[in-house]
């Protein structure tokens, strides 16, 4: 049974945003970087028992101006760092960054000087996928991810507003924790606790009521 015996009277009703989404998720040409053992994982994903050619991946451009999609492959050097960067900069818009395996992520086990501790320093990055190294399965998990965000993607105006949105999001996100010593405010308290807290702080009291 084809497409067009489940539609009624043959006509498909949808908006160009869903219909350029689809598109886009469909004809995702990766841009392979791979820097360290992560890489091994990421040819294993593309061989028969995993098979990215499912999704229309199998082409990994050896030139960035023909791909749309950075996977950030092993832990990224500071001697790296510029070439991966002026290589997303030569990459065709909308483009998107998979950073793939822990060190990639934040560094990882090397903790020092010689390595950027997350590529997110370097280029934004859309998906995060953990683990040392992470499988071809975990792979294609991130990438299953990344195919619903481009397809849900905004387009003009929308895509704008959506931008600001994400952004005042960001600036109204509490720290973690605050410094401790002499003068320093009190830690901040995650969610519900955080409202309760400053709620008691400002409510007026009850007589006899301990404040």
């Amino acid at each position: 049974m084809g497409l067009e015996e489940a539609l009624p009277s043959g006509i498909l009703l949808t908006t160009v945003e869903k219909v350029a989404g689809y598109a886009r998720k469909s004809s995702v040409w990766p841009a392979t970087f791979g820097l360290a053992c992560c890489a091994i994982e990421l040819f294993s994903a593309g061989g028969p028992r995993h098979d990215l050619a499912r999704f229309g991946m199998e082409r990994a451009s050896a030139t960035p101006r023909q791909a749309d999609l950075m996977i950030v492959a092993g832990r990224v050097s500071q001697k790296m760092a510029p070439v991966l960067r002026q290589i997303y900069d030569q990459m065709a818009d909308p483009k998107w960054v998979i950073s793939m395996g822990v060190c990639a992520s934040s560094g990882g086990m090397f903790n020092n000087y010689a390595i950027v501790q997350g590529v997110d320093h370097i280029v934004p990055v859309d998906v995060y996928l953990p683990g040392c190294p992470p499988r071809p399965e975990m792979l294609l998990d991130s990438i299953v991810k990344l195919h619903d965000k481009i397809q849900n993607m905004k387009l003009g105006a929308n895509r704008r507003a959506e931008i600001e949105e994400l952004e005042q999001a960001r600036l109204r996100r509490l720290p973690l924790a605050q410094p401790a010593g002499i003068g320093a405010p009190p830690p901040t308290l995650p969610g519900h606790a955080a409202a309760e807290r400053d709620r008691a702080a400002v409510a007026p009291h009850e007589p006899g009521e301990q404040p």
